[in-house]
């Protein structure tokens, strides 16, 4: 520090010092651009992310969706046609099945899958060795319960003709004896016979006589009693004979027999295949009588009934003859019947598009059905404004449905746009379409 004092109390130090000092100057401070200034684009900028940051991120209550992912469709005031399209297929209008009567093993194929058959034809024959056995041994009894039966019927006509031949006899004699009475009678009313002569010729008539009435009242009962007997052994014949038929139709049930005339289908059995009592054979379709047959969207489960009327393809009418109404995967199945005879030319298992009509056409305010129904069954449905960019959630009452059109009730008016693809997965009421 004695240093620095002294080199400052030397003169040429001193002037030294004092002639940089001199050399010093005051810089001025230069003004900022007003484009540079904080307060002019400050203010600017924070509207610009403001707006940037409302239509990036979603409001509140609202949920984005890519404009490619939806489908929208009008509102329009139109024609609203309240029928049913529905893909009816061709079937036989009646299906007979042909069951095996009696198992056995398949013998012999004596028709085709595909052929048409008569009533009765023989389709087929089983083999079946021990129920043929047991008809020979079942037929030999009732035969000898028929022989039997025979031998009392031939005992109650022997009885019936020995008791007429009594009676025959006796009242033969009974002629005779008043024939001889009479005669013994005018002797004596002459003179030539006495009275002891003629009283045996009386007592002998008496006698024939009661005889008589005894053989023929005996004769009565025993009609009586023949004829009942007589009923029950005819209903007893007539039992045997029905057992016999019956097991003799136990060997014909070997054969498989056409319950009706038709085209024979499913026929599939083989030779040396075992069927049992009541497996399924193959069936029988009525030929050239069809009916068409249709699977239809639950929804309608109300509003098809039978007697409704329906076109087919090609102007064919049909009136609709059965609602099955069991439900399988969301359908139900109708079928239709045609008005008169159907068009030539159908074959089963053809499809023909049909419309069923449910109602009169009218003039409605109608919407596209789509995915949207299916979100609160339709009690709601999003409705774009006008630049296309939100749509908004809307309450509305639908009423009638067909396939591509759904009647709105209220709650949109024509022109208005909605979205029309599935928004079950939307929360919140509006959507951000980007």
């Amino acid at each position: 520090m004695g240093d620095i004092s002294i080199m400052m109390t030397d003169p040429a130090a001193q002037a030294s010092v004092t002639s940089g000092a001199a050399m010093d100057r005051r810089v001025a401070h230069l003004r900022r651009p007003w484009w540079r200034q904080p307060q002019w684009f400050g203010p600017p900028l924070a509207l610009l992310g403001a707006a940037l940051a409302w239509h990036v991120l979603p409001a509140s209550g609202s949920t984005d969706i890519a404009a490619a992912d939806i489908e929208t469709g009008a509102v329009e005031r139109t024609i609203f046609a309240d029928d049913l399209p529905v893909r009816a297929t061709v079937a036989p209008r009646l299906s007979t099945f042909v069951n095996a009567v009696s198992g056995g093993q398949v013998e012999r194929l004596l028709v085709q899958d595909g052929s048409a058959v008569t009533a009765g034809e023989a389709l087929a024959t089983l083999a079946n060795p021990s129920l043929k056995l047991d008809v020979m041994t079942r037929e030999a009894q009732i035969a000898s319960q028929l022989g039997s039966l025979s031998g009392d019927e031939l005992a109650l006509e022997r009885s019936k003709l020995d008791r007429a031949g009594q009676t025959s006899s006796a009242n033969y004699d009974l002629l005779k004896a008043e024939r001889d009475l009479s005669i013994r009678q005018q002797l004596h009313d002459q003179g030539f016979v006495s009275d002891e002569g003629v009283k045996s010729y009386r007592e002998e008539t008496d006698y024939q006589r009661q005889r008589l009435a005894q053989l023929r009242s005996g004769q009565t009962e025993e009609d009586r009693t023949g004829r009942l007997q007589a009923d029950r052994l005819a209903e007893t014949r007539a039992r045997l004979d029905g057992n016999l038929s019956a097991v003799r139709a136990g060997l014909d049930a070997l054969v498989i027999r056409a319950p009706v005339a038709g085209r024979l289908t499913n026929f599939t059995i083989q030779p040396g295949q075992m069927l049992k009592a009541g497996d399924p054979a193959g069936q029988i379709d009525s030929e050239g009588s069809w009916k068409l047959v249709a699977d239809v969207d639950e929804y309608y489960l109300g509003r098809v009934a039978v007697g409704q009327k329906a076109t087919a393809e090609g102007g064919a009418r049909l009136t609709v003859s059965r609602v099955l109404p069991s439900v399988t995967d969301g359908r139900f199945r109708i079928e239709l019947a045609f008005d008169g005879t159907a068009p030539a030319g159908l074959n089963r298992g053809q499809t023909l598009d049909t419309r069923v009509t449910l109602g009169a056409a009218s003039q409605s305010m109608v919407a596209p059905v789509g995915g949207w129904l299916d979100a609160g069954n339709g009690a709601s449905a999003f409705v774009l404004d006008g630049d296309g960019r939100h749509a908004r959630r809307r309450a509305i009452r639908i009423g009638r449905r067909n396939p591509e059109q759904v009647e709105i009730l209220s709650g949109l008016a024509p022109g208005d746009r909605i979205v029309t693809s599935n928004t079950a997965s939307v929360k919140g009421d509006i959507l951000n379409i980007r």
